[in-house]
This record gives structure tokens, C-alpha cells and sequence, in this order.
């Protein structure tokens, strides 16, 4: 059982925190986006990501997207559900989402780690953070996570389809790249929960064609300046290890503030991309920064025909050329959805959709029949 209090655990974290943001400044990781001939990343960038694992785009989303997106998560948050499974809100009002097919909120104790130490999410978190008590007792639970970005937010959709971050994805993961799924993660101020130690990676491990890159990438689109206390947390080099044996790596450590690992600290519209085999996770949010990180990911498309499901999607589920079809869809609607707001931006050519582009306008029509429920869809492995 932990004891220690928010306070304290800041006082413990202090050190580590200076120790980790001193050798993230060294990694040369970070920076403007650059894009080369072909609309691809600069080789510069490209190297130092798959050296580290990830990367920090700085300002990569301009002020003013920022803000639309931020309007959107103050409304749903406003809107959320007392608990897991209730439908009124904490005004008593009829809670969003309850006509999506997944639930759209994942409510937590304060300060808690819901996923370290259990077989949630096919075990991956296998040790849990320490979870300090809150400087305020409560019984109120709080948002930890939210699913369906491009269903529940109207800037979400049209994120999904900026033309600079797909233009990433096919740098990194070839032009007939597909998508993954998406979360959105909520660190409040002074309760935001932990995520344990993990590596995203489930169905390659033993692949005969396993390599450092085979289980695709996440972006996480910063919404506001976040600390070395509120970030994620990378170990650099990691994701070419292979699957490694998290719970004696913490065991023989003595703690979960492993050796090595640096923050990925960030401002409001920076954008970080880690590798989904490097070892990551967060640390309870006892600081006085909100944290909200849109995250979507995005995979090889021969790392995932033929695969069958896994996380959320069940292990019978498996992903042929129509399932892939089917979901990659949502990207063209993005993209349509993004140039009808703006329409001056130069719209990206998503190849596996090149010539359906009047078959996926962003529609009332389209909506119903490809954003609705799309994530019952995700292309998991």
C-alpha cells in the first residue's frame, strides 16, 4: 500500500526529475519540423528517431488549432460521467457519449494506476506506480481518458487529417500507411493518474520479421505546457530491445524511477512521436500542470494485413485488406473535413485513397456511415 502524499512524492521525484530532463537536452532530439524532397522528413530527424525512439516536433500545431481543440476537451470534460457506466453528469446532466458504442470516458481514483500490475490491455503494464495520496481526500473520480477523438470533437477529425503530421506517418511508416487507434489522455492538476511501464507492442514479438519499427508509432499532440513531472517519460534506445522483462528491470532497480529515462516535456501545440516498442509510461501528476495529450498512432500496412486483433480488438478479429479498408477510410474523411475549414492549406494525398476523394467528402452521410462507432475498427497489434 503507498503512504507517501502528493508532497512527498514530489520531494522524492525531485532529483530524478532534474537528472532526466538534464540528459534529454543532450539527446539533440527535438526541434522544428523539416520536410525534404517528396514532402518527407529530414534525414536528420529521421535518423535521431529511430536512434532514441521518439522525437519532439516543437510548434508543430499552430495557436489557433490549439485553441479549437482545447474548447472542445473544456466541453467534454465538463460533460463527463461521475463514474465508469453512469450516464449523469456531475451537474446532474445526461453525460456525452452515451450513444457511441465504446464508452467515451475512462474514470480513475486520483493519483491511481489502473492499468500497472493487472492482465488489463494483455498484461503489458506488468508492475504498478507508486500512487500517492492526494493533498485533498476525495471520493470523487476523475477523467483518466477518452476514446473516439475524430467521433466526439470536430477539431479532433480535422487533426487527424493535417497534413504535416501525415506526411510524417509516410516518411516513417511508407506511403500506404494505416492507422492504429486513438486516446486521449487527461492529466489534471494535482490527481491525474499514473501510467505504468510498458512497451505498446503485443503481436510481433517472436515474428520472424520483427524488427525496431515492425509495431508502428503514436503522435501525442500537446495541448498545454506540460513539466518533466506531468510528461510522458521515454527510455531512449529501448524499442530495439525487443520485449523486455519490465517487472525485473523495476524489481532489480529497487523503484519504478528506472535508470536512463528522460521527459518529454513539452509546450502547448508540440507534438512528441515515440516508437510503440520503447519502454514508456507517466508519473501520477502531483504537479500543478495540465496535461492533455491527443494520441493517435499509425502502423506499416504489411505489419498489420494479416494480423489478427489484440488490446481492445479480440484475438479472433482479423485484419485483411477490407478491415484495413475500412478504417483507413476515416483519414480520407479527416482530410476532406480539414480542408473544408481550410481551405487555403495545401491538403495531403493519402495514397490508398487517391481517386475516392468525392467518395469520402466529409458528409452528414459519411459521418453516419464511416466516423460513427469507427473505432469498433481499430487496427491493434
Amino acid at each position: 500500500m503507498n503512504t507517501l502524499s502528493a508532497s512527498q512524492y514530489n520531494k522524492r521525484l525531485k532529483p530524478y526529475v532534474g537528472a532526466g530532463v538534464k540528459h534529454a537536452t543532450e539527446l539533440g532530439n527535438r526541434g522544428p519540423l523539416k520536410l525534404g524532397d517528396g514532402n518527407k522528413l529530414a534525414p536528420d530527424i529521421l535518423n535521431a528517431f529511430r536512434k532514441t525512439g521518439f522525437y519532439v516536433f516543437e510548434g508543430l500545431i499552430e495557436a489557433g488549432e490549439i485553441g479549437y481543440l482545447q474548447a472542445d476537451i473544456k466541453s467534454l470534460l465538463e460533460r463527463a460521467p461521475v463514474d465508469n457506466g453512469a450516464i449523469k453528469d456531475r451537474l446532474g446532466r445526461s453525460a456525452f457519449g452515451q450513444e457511441f458504442a465504446r464508452p467515451v470516458y475512462s474514470m480513475i481514483r486520483p493519483l491511481s494506476d489502473p492499468w500497472g500490475g493487472t492482465d488489463k490491455l494483455n498484461g503489458r503494464h506488468p508492475t504498478q506506480m507508486t500512487q500517492p495520496t492526494p493533498e485533498v481526500a476525495t471520493d470523487s473520480k476523475n477523467v483518466f481518458l477518452m476514446s473516439g477523438m475524430c467521433q466526439i470533437m470536430e477539431s479532433g477529425l480535422r487533426l487527424y487529417g493535417h497534413p504535416q503530421l501525415l506526411a510524417i506517418a509516410a516518411s516513417i511508416n511508407g506511403d500506404d500507411f494505416v492507422p492504429f487507434n486513438d486516446a486521449i489522455f487527461v492529466k489534471e492538476p494535482g490527481i491525474g493518474g499514473s501510467v505504468a511501464w510498458h512497451q505498446d507492442g503485443v503481436t510481433h514479438w517472436e515474428s520472424a520479421d520483427w524488427d525496431e519499427s515492425i509495431h508502428g508509432f503514436n503522435f501525442q499532440v500537446q495541448l498545454y505546457d506540460t513539466s518533466a513531472q506531468s510528461c510522458l517519460w521515454v527510455i531512449p534506445g529501448s524499442h530495439k530491445l525487443g520485449k523486455i522483462d519490465i517487472e525485473q528491470l523495476v524489481a532489480d532497480n529497487g523503484s519504478e524511477l528506472l535508470p536512463n529515462a528522460v521527459p518529454l516535456h513539452a509546450r502547448a501545440g508540440d507534438v512528441t512521436i515515440v516508437n510503440r516498442q520503447a519502454l514508456h509510461g507517466s508519473f501520477a501528476n502531483t504537479s500543478s500542470d495540465q496535461r492533455i495529450s491527443l494520441t493517435f498512432g499509425f502502423h506499416r500496412r504489411k505489419s498489420v494485413l494479416g494480423a489478427r486483433g489484440s488490446l481492445s480488438e479480440v484475438s479472433e478479429t482479423y485484419y485483411d485488406e477490407t478491415r484495413i479498408d475500412e478504417r483507413s477510410q476515416v483519414i480520407g474523411v479527416a482530410i476532406d473535413a480539414r480542408e473544408q475549414f481550410y481551405p487555403s492549406e495545401k491538403r495531403f494525398s493519402y495514397q490508398p485513397m487517391n481517386g475516392r476523394e468525392h467518395e469520402l467528402r466529409c458528409t452528414s452521410e459519411n459521418w453516419q456511415k464511416i466516423i460513427r462507432d469507427y473505432n469498433l475498427k481499430d487496427l491493434a497489434i
